[in-house]
């Protein structure tokens, strides 16, 4: 089955360092760029409650991370390099369509430290990071303080699990319904899940090449070892928002960015995709905060 759009929003394909990704589009105002998770199915449809409440006030932009939704999938390697790349791609396909104008970003788990790399490296483009449920700050993360651009591939995992017989049957399993409605009652923190997102879900990690991404996903290869630098050598104004149930609710070491005035956070009664459980509130809050920086409209 043909993968719709995920978003009611224009989309186009970008052509750039990062090969061909999708991004979509749609409301007008000051831009703001979305980013989804990264998982086994993952796709801009996570950003969905989000991008329809911003919409009505922004230039809402979103896009397919490479080896997931509309975006390519094929047989590469997906590292932290090239999800930085098409972010950067993105950003100058705003900058087309917007000018020369700073974008906010608002980006999801482990999309959060792809978009801070990004902002260190063009600060004069981005006007705030809003970061929901960001990996990088729980209580293990203290020492994530590695060499620059380091990451925390397990050594061998990679090849372990992809290229092999085994590589799509042992996908297959980690994709299958009981599997995917399992994960995210652990993201959810209960059993009551939103089933269009596991709909599109399930649908997205079932295209051809779902798996590439997704297996250096698994064997660690984009998380970074240095996130703790990075995320503490942001200036620019930095949203934290995250929930207190399910797998994700460890942000014990975030208190120590919060004592940074370009620091702030939202915490919701909620999972870890808050914008879906508490959408309303959660755009409000995010208003609040976009115009505490400038960027209301």
């Amino acid at each position: 089955m043909k993968l719709p759009v995920p978003l009611p929003a224009q989309s186009r394909l970008l052509s750039g360092r990062a090969g061909s990704v999708a991004l979509y589009e749609a409301g007008q105002g000051a831009p703001i760029l979305m980013l989804h998770s990264v998982n086994a199915a993952a796709s801009a449809f996570e950003m969905r409650p989000a991008f329809e409440a911003m919409v009505a006030t922004h230039r809402v932009f979103a896009l397919d991370l490479p080896g997931f939704g509309l975006s390519d999938r094929s047989d590469r390697r997906y590292d932290v390099p090239l999800y930085v790349a098409a972010i950067e791609d993105a950003l100058q396909a705003i900058e087309v369509v917007c000018g020369a104008v700073p974008v906010h970003v608002l980006a999801l788990s482990l999309s959060c430290e792809f978009a801070a790399r990004v902002a260190i490296r063009h600060p004069q483009r981005i006007a705030s990071l809003g970061l929901i449920s960001a990996t990088g700050l729980d209580r293990r993360s203290q020492g994530l303080r590695g060499a620059s651009g380091a990451v925390r591939e397990v050594p061998g995992m990679h090849a372990a699990v992809a290229g092999r017989p085994w590589s799509q049957p042992l996908f297959n399993l980690l994709v299958s319904g009981p599997s995917m409605r399992f994960f995210l009652r652990k993201t959810w923190g209960g059993r009551h899940i939103d089933e269009s997102l596991f709909d599109y879900s399930f649908a997205s990690a079932h295209q051809p090449g779902a798996r590439f991404a997704p297996l250096a996903f698994v064997s660690g290869r984009l998380f970074s070892a240095d996130i703790r630098t990075v995320y503490e050598s942001l200036t620019g104004p930095v949203w934290l928002a995250h929930g207190v149930r399910g797998d994700f609710q460890d942000f014990s070491a975030a208190d120590q960015m919060l004592v940074r005035p370009n620091w702030s956070r939202e915490i919701f009664q909620t999972g870890a995709l808050v914008h879906f459980e508490q959408p309303q509130a959660f755009a409000a809050s995010y208003r609040q905060f976009l115009a505490r920086t400038g960027g209301a409209s």
